[in-house]
C-alpha cells in the first residue's frame, strides 16, 4: 500500500512536470498564430516580392513580440482571477449553503478534515446531467459544482467519491492548469475563428485580384496553415492536460474514500449523460466526465468511461457491482466491455 501511495505521487508530480512544459508550449504557439496572421495580412495587402514579404512579416513579428507576451500574460491573469466568477456565469450555478445542502457540506468537510485541506466552496449547477467540476486557482477561490442530477441520482457513497474526485484535482494542482491552458487555447480558437470567417466571406479573392503572379497566394496558405497548426495544436495541448489526471484522480478519490466499488458505481451511472446544455466545451474538459462524440476516444477530453472502470478494477481492487435477479436486458453498447453495459444500463433503470 505505501508503496502504491509513493508511486501515485511520483505520477502527479511528473504530470506537473510535464504540464508546465505544456503551458510553456502554449504560450509558443500563441506566438506561432501571431506570425501566421502578421503573414497573413501582408501577404493580403503588400503588392512587393515573396521575399520582401517574409522579411517585413519577421520584422513586425519581433517588434509585436513583447506585446504578445504581455497581453497573453495579461489574458492569463484575468483567467486566473475570475475564473470562479466567469464559469459561474457562463454556466448559471448559484452557491449553496449548508442549510441548503447539509448533506453535501458535511461529505465535503469530513473529505477535506481527513487531508487537511481547506473546505472549499460548493456551488449547485440546475441540470438534469450527472456531472461536476472544480475551479478556482488558490484556497481562496477553490469551488465544486454538481449539478442537481447528480445530486438525485447518485447515491451518497457516489457522491462522496464523486465529490473526493474533484478535489483530488484541487489537491494535485489540475484545477489551475486546467484553468490556464483552457484561457490561452481559447484565445487562439478565437483568434483562428476570426481569420477564419474573414476567409468565408471572401478576404483572399477580393484582396489579391490585382496581384502578380501566385507568390502572394502561397503566402496567404502558409499563413493560414500556420494559424491552422496553432489552432489544432492548442487543442491538443488541452487534450494532453486532462486525459491522464482523470486517471489520477479516480485513485486519488479511492485513496481518500477507501471505497473504489463507489467511484466505479458512479462512473456507471454517469456514463452517457454528462453532458450538460448549453455550457462551453472548456468548462466541460474540467468535468468529472465529458462523454466523447463520434470521434470516441481519439479526441475526447476524458479517457472512456471503460478505462476508467478497467483501472480501478485492476490497479485498485474495485468490483462491478452485481445485477438483482430482475435487472432488465441490456442494449448494446459499442464503448463498454458487456459487464460494464449491464451495470451502467441497471443504474440508469434504477432512476
Amino acid at each position: 500500500m505505501l508503496g502504491e501511495a509513493y508511486g501515485l505521487y511520483g505520477h502527479i508530480r511528473n504530470n506537473r512536470i510535464r504540464s508546465v512544459f505544456l503551458l510553456a508550449g502554449l504560450f509558443l504557439l500563441a506566438y506561432l498564430l501571431t506570425f501566421g496572421v502578421i503573414l497573413i495580412g501582408y501577404g493580403m495587402s503588400s503588392h512587393h516580392l515573396t521575399a520582401e514579404v517574409w522579411r517585413e512579416t519577421f520584422r513586425v513579428f519581433l517588434i509585436a513580440l513583447p506585446f504578445v507576451t504581455a497581453v497573453t500574460a495579461v489574458w492569463v491573469f484575468i483567467g486566473y482571477r475570475f475564473n470562479v466568477g466567469l464559469i459561474g456565469s457562463m454556466t448559471g450555478a448559484a452557491p449553496a449553503t449548508a442549510a441548503d445542502q447539509p448533506k453535501l457540506h458535511r461529505m465535503l468537510e469530513n473529505l477535506c478534515i481527513s487531508r487537511g485541506m481547506a473546505t472549499p466552496r460548493l456551488m449547485v449547477l440546475e441540470s438534469d446531467a450527472l456531472n461536476a467540476f472544480a475551479s478556482g486557482v488558490n484556497e481562496k477561490q477553490f469551488t465544486i459544482t454538481v449539478t442537481t442530477g447528480l445530486i438525485k441520482t447518485l447515491d451518497d457513497r457516489e457522491i462522496e467519491a464523486v465529490l473526493a474526485h474533484e478535489l483530488t484535482h484541487i489537491r494535485n494542482g489540475d484545477v489551475k492548469l486546467m484553468i490556464i491552458a483552457v484561457v490561452i487555447s481559447g484565445v487562439i480558437s478565437l483568434v483562428g475563428e476570426l481569420v477564419f470567417r474573414m476567409f468565408l466571406r471572401g478576404g483572399i479573392r477580393s484582396s489579391s485580384d490585382d496581384r502578380k503572379g501566385g507568390g502572394a497566394i502561397v503566402v496567404i496558405l502558409i499563413g493560414v496553415a500556420l494559424v491552422v497548426v496553432s489552432w489544432v495544436l492548442a487543442v491538443v495541448v488541452r487534450l494532453s492536460l486532462s486525459r491522464s489526471r482523470e486517471y489520477l484522480a479516480d485513485a486519488g478519490a479511492v485513496e481518500l474514500t477507501k471505497n473504489p466499488d463507489a467511484m466505479i458505481s458512479a462512473l456507471l451511472k454517469i456514463s452517457g449523460r454528462a453532458d450538460i446544455e448549453g455550457v462551453p466545451s472548456g468548462v466541460m474538459d474540467m468535468c468529472f466526465e465529458n462523454d466523447p462524440d463520434d470521434f470516441a476516444d481519439l479526441f475526447s477530453t476524458h479517457p472512456s468511461i471503460t478505462k476508467r472502470v478497467q483501472a480501478l478494477v485492476e490497479k485498485a481492487g474495485g468490483r462491478m457491482p452485481e445485477l438483482p435477479p430482475h435487472a432488465p436486458a441490456m442494449a448494446q453498447r459499442p464503448d463498454l466491455p458487456s459487464m460494464v453495459q449491464a451495470s451502467a444500463s441497471w443504474g440508469r433503470s434504477r432512476d
